[in-house]
């Protein structure tokens, strides 16, 4: 490879950049305040001039990228040759049979599979999602769900990329659909009445993709004669459904980030009614699982970071809550796993997830050792109530993902399986750290880090710091194929644990939302400066990415600190907040008061405006940048990064490349296939490398 302090080989004055042509349009926002966007036109996907002008952008950024072309194909076939094609999943016990999921070489989709009985039983496939797929540019399965007789499955399919499920059951005796049909778009959650004639699911509205009904499906009937159970009229609020690990009961839960309301259904009585535990509330947030005669409901009643309480199947209203595991102010109480003679609860303290089991006839405890400075570790599937076996999954920034099975009883753990790294792996080629970063206001931001051995820290190492930091969700450090090309090249990769999500605690998220939303822009900066000032890169060798919510990050601190990073890549990035939160027809818009604020509230309008990216592009230096969408993404809309980026041409002052692709038949998450998606990786990281020079001589020519 070429010395990495070579000048990028991109050249991106030898070509023309595409431009929209201004419309400006008068835009009047909930609290009043008018503004001028001139490229509010970009949002009318059905224009052909809309459409034109990214297929425009793509071309432009392809001819850009073209000294790298090579290297890209050259990257995907690397990440390629790193996957097992031919791999299983570890088989999980249900209701006396084993479930798992294989791959097959060459095939971009799973096959969904069990057997009775024994593992060494016949194979039986319940699904070929590449069967599915064939003459579809996308295809997503998602809500697997089989009868209680093990005879039906239900399962939705989209096709489109924008979350537009539609539902099918299938005979697992003979393999035909049924007829049955099911009422709109339906939605992620779905639970089977006991007596294998009901089942329960949810839809969404087909325009904001709120979750707001519950149906009930007679099986053999059409969408005609499902019958509603609950809508849910509150704007801001989304419905799920879930199901008891013990089977007895299905659980109706409504609301959002800072509240839930939960209710109950005997799966015995499918034609009962729902029977709410304790009603919803501004800022009251509980989930409820079921252990014999009682409901476990971890909540934040008097709680920050969570405590569980337990009461009574039979009258489980507040007044009857009794307190199981109290409150601590240093540790997350994250979820619970709840076995007959088990409790095992997952928590997060100081940055890292821990998992400790509790006995429940002498309330005897312990910890589980994981031996690594960052790593993180979960549940893995435990379908069996009645079991003392805890499967667990681990993994760190240098250990592949393992599945243990962990005795409760003996307390030994057993290796179930280490997902295969073809090429040569081996974990001890690299080194992990957790660190800590200052923010500016004295506060302790966690970042994990993993990088080659022999590492010189002269400052000289380029570097890929990601982040997110948002609805309480954390950024964990887990094992990735894809940035072992990084990592071999000589690069450092880092996870800046920032404010907004919940790596520290519940309070981490409060401070990182609403009208504390900086603190997420500016954790991320001061992180970036920590790995300068320490020496593990320069700003000149610093690249940062997020996508979605994190690339809402990585365009505010593109706009605040310019100069601390090399490039930048924001990936269907939410950049054009104001606009989108004053726009209740966008879909997911109105749940999102909670996170972000709403612009009918003067305070929370004139905050969202300081760090809006759109609207705080200025003229000024910006690092180089890539900009990644999907054209039917339904969570952040195209358009948002296209106006974002057609700002950026007008104003920004700097000669460095500002590449934007759209991906026109992927969704949020980019393209279905699981090799698809390393080209998508491929193209970050071959960009980033052109920017260094690190390309091979017989690339460049």
């Amino acid at each position: 490879m070429s010395d990495p302090v070579h000048p990028s080989v991109f050249q991106p004055e030898a070509y023309s950049a595409p431009h929209p042509e201004k419309k400006p349009k008068e835009l009047k926002d909930p609290g009043g305040e008018v503004r001028i966007d001139d490229y509010y036109w970009l949002n009318e996907r059905d224009n052909p001039a809309v459409v034109a002008y990214l297929e425009a952008e793509n071309r432009y950024a392809d001819s850009v990228l073209l000294p790298v072309a090579d290297l890209q194909e050259s990257l995907f076939a690397e990440m390629k040759a790193r996957i097992k094609q031919d791999d299983n999943s570890v088989p999980y016990l249900k209701n006396g049979y084993w479930y798992y999921t294989r791959f097959e070489t060459g095939k971009e989709y799973p096959l969904y599979c069990r057997k009775k009985g024994s593992t060494d039983a016949p194979e039986e496939i319940l699904l070929d999602v590449n069967q599915l797929a064939e003459g579809h540019p996308y295809c997503l399965v998602e809500t697997m769900e089989v009868s209680p007789d093990n005879r039906l499955l239900f399962y939705m399919v989209d096709f489109s990329g924008r979350n537009l499920f539609t539902g099918q059951i299938k005979d697992l005796q003979n393999g035909r659909l049924l007829d049955d049909t099911f009422t709109g778009v339906l939605a992620g959650g779905a639970a089977w009445a006991n007596n294998n004639q009901f089942l329960f699911f949810e839809t969404k509205d087909p325009v904001t993709l709120r979750t707001d009904k519950i149906w009930r499906h007679h099986i053999g009937s059409k969408a005609a004669a499902d019958a509603m159970v609950f809508e849910e009229k509150d704007e801001t609020l989304y419905l799920y459904l879930s199901k008891s690990k013990s089977e007895q009961f299905i659980f109706l839960n409504h609301g959002y980030t800072d509240n839930l309301e939960t209710h109950f259904l005997d799966a015995d009585d499918p034609m009962g009614t729902f029977t709410v535990i304790r009603p919803r509330e501004k800022g009251f947030y509980y989930t409820v699982e079921h252990l014999g005669d009682q409901f476990l409901i971890r909540t934040n009643w008097n709680a920050r970071n969570f405590r569980l309480m337990q009461a009574p199947v039979t009258d489980p209203s507040p007044a009857n809550w009794k307190e199981v595991l109290p409150h601590r102010t240093d540790v997350l109480l994250d979820s619970i796993e709840v076995f007959k003679e088990y409790l095992v609860v997952f928590e997060r303290k100081g940055g890292l997830k821990q998992v400790r089991v509790i006995h429940w006839a002498d309330k005897a405890e312990h910890y589980l050792d994981f031996g690594e400075p960052t790593y993180t570790a979960g549940p893995d599937v435990n379908a069996e109530y009645d079991s003392r076996v805890l499967r667990y999954r681990f993994s760190s920034l240098k250990t592949p993902g393992s599945i243990f099975d962990y005795d409760m009883d003996t307390r030994q753990k057993k290796l179930r399986k280490t997902n295969p790294v073809l090429g040569g792996f081996t974990s001890e080629a690299y080194e992990t750290e957790f660190v800590w970063a200052t923010a500016r206001d004295g506060v302790k931001v966690p970042v994990s880090l993993v990088y080659k051995k022999g590492l010189n820290r002269d400052g000289n190492a380029p570097c890929f710091l990601v982040g997110y930091g948002s609805y309480g969700f954390s950024y964990d450090p887990d094992f990735n194929r894809e940035v072992l090309s990084l990592l071999d090249r000589g690069f450092v990769y880092a996870i800046a644990h920032i404010r907004g999500g919940m790596e520290m605690g519940y309070g981490w998220y409060d401070d990182g939302k609403m009208l504390n939303k900086m603190h997420t822009f500016t954790d991320f900066i001061d992180c970036a400066a920590m790995l300068c000032s320490a020496k593990y890169t320069r700003a000149d060798r610093l690249f940062a990415s997020g996508r979605s919510a994190g690339g809402l990050l990585m365009g505010a601190v593109a706009n605040m600190a310019p100069q601390q990073f090399k490039g930048i890549i924001s990936g269907v990035p939410f950049v054009d907040v104001l606009t989108t939160m004053s726009d209740a027809s966008i879909p997911l818009t109105t749940g999102e008061y909670t996170e972000w604020g709403n612009p009918a509230n003067p305070a929370e309008y004139a905050y969202m405006k300081q760090y809006s990216p759109y609207d705080n592009v200025k003229a000024q230096g910006y690092p180089n940048l890539l900009v990644l969408t999907s054209f039917s993404d339904s969570q952040v809309q195209y358009f948002e990064p296209a106006k974002w980026v057609a700002k950026l041409r007008d104003l920004k002052t700097d000669k460095n490349p500002l590449l934007f692709k759209t991906n026109m038949t992927g969704s949020h998450g980019g393209s279905s296939g699981r090799f698809e998606r390393l080209r998508e990786r491929a193209l970050e990281y071959s960009w980033m490398m052109g920017l260094m020079g690190m390309v091979p001589e017989k690339v460049k020519q």
